[in-house]
């Protein structure tokens, strides 16, 4: 059921965020595949609700492609990226996994950058250990900074939460620069430093994600269409023992492929007549967005 639209006051807000906090903690600790498709914008959001899932992730390489039409090349500011987690969190009941890519800065920006995006509505923060400007973690030519430093930012970013259920996700791209050995061994350190959760992003053989899975914590795959990593079903991650499956970008894919194909009809075509069962309808629409308790609103403060 899509969440009503709200400006609630910032205590019931606070509240809001710590049930959704503790639910994400539960549904981790399972370790079931939980299935986490990524939104890049608020009508994303109330999509992924409305069809029935249990939390969402927002993706960094989605926000960069889609509010600034350029690729995931840390590109993204921390402002942009609050901005948009506060609007997804207004229409949004489900738990937010917030992609802050390299922290925006060092072990003191990425202590801010937490307390910002915690206030704007996370569950759970992804730092990663690449350089600045980081790449999309199916990129070539990426590179990963010394291990004290990316420790020195995890424990920033551990330190900064202020409910203790705000999970902390550490993310390593060694595989892509120094091989599976150095990422396991770096996932291991995340794990020693106090990471809830790890992330070993692009592994690229059913041998490595196996070699992930077996980690002492809670894991993150990321199944990423065209990219590195062989594709595997959640009933095989979840038998691994993986978390969370995240599907960062898939809907973004779905979006450019079906614009792309009504404009081109309607390029050719000069009317979508005839086109009208591949779109949705004028009411799906306000129903989507809410329309309702719009309306609702609008009565209850109507003048007599």
């Amino acid at each position: 059921m899509i969440a009503d639209q709200n400006w609630e006051s910032r205590v019931a807000r606070e509240t809001k965020g710590q049930s959704a906090r503790r639910q994400l903690r539960r549904l981790v600790a399972e370790r079931q595949a939980l299935l986490v498709p990524g939104a890049a914008n608020a009508l994303g959001a109330r999509l992924i609700e409305d069809a029935g899932f249990q939390a969402l992730y927002i993706t960094g390489a989605g926000l960069a492609n889609s509010h600034l039409g350029m690729p995931d090349i840390g590109l993204l500011t921390v402002s942009e990226l609050c901005e948009a987690t506060a609007r997804i969190s207004d229409v949004c009941s489900l738990p937010l996994l917030v992609d802050i890519d390299t922290g925006f800065g060092n072990a003191v920006n990425t202590y801010r950058t937490m307390r910002l995006v915690e206030r704007a509505g996370a569950s759970a923060v992804q730092i990663e250990d690449q350089i600045f400007p980081k790449k999309c973690g199916h990129f070539a030519g990426k590179g990963v900074v010394p291990l004290p430093e990316m420790l020195g930012k995890l424990k920033a970013a551990l330190d900064a939460r202020q409910d203790p259920d705000l999970q902390v996700i550490a993310r390593t791209d060694a595989i892509s620069v120094d091989g599976v050995e150095a990422a396991l061994d770096r996932a291991h350190a995340f794990i020693e430093t106090g990471a809830d959760i790890v992330f070993v992003e692009a592994p690229t053989s059913r041998g490595d994600i196996e070699r992930i899975a077996a980690l002492p914590a809670p894991q993150v795959m990321n199944v990423v269409i065209g990219g590195k990593t062989p594709m595997m079903s959640v009933d095989e991650l979840r038998e691994l023992g993986f978390a969370i499956v995240l599907y960062a970008n898939a809907t973004l894919q779905a979006t450019i492929l079906a614009v792309q194909d009504v404009l081109k009809h309607l390029k050719h075509s000069g009317s979508l007549r005839g086109y009208e069962s591949k779109l949705a309808g004028f009411e799906e629409r306000q129903r989507v967005v809410g329309k309702t308790f719009f309306d609702e609103l609008e009565q209850r403060y109507a003048g007599d």
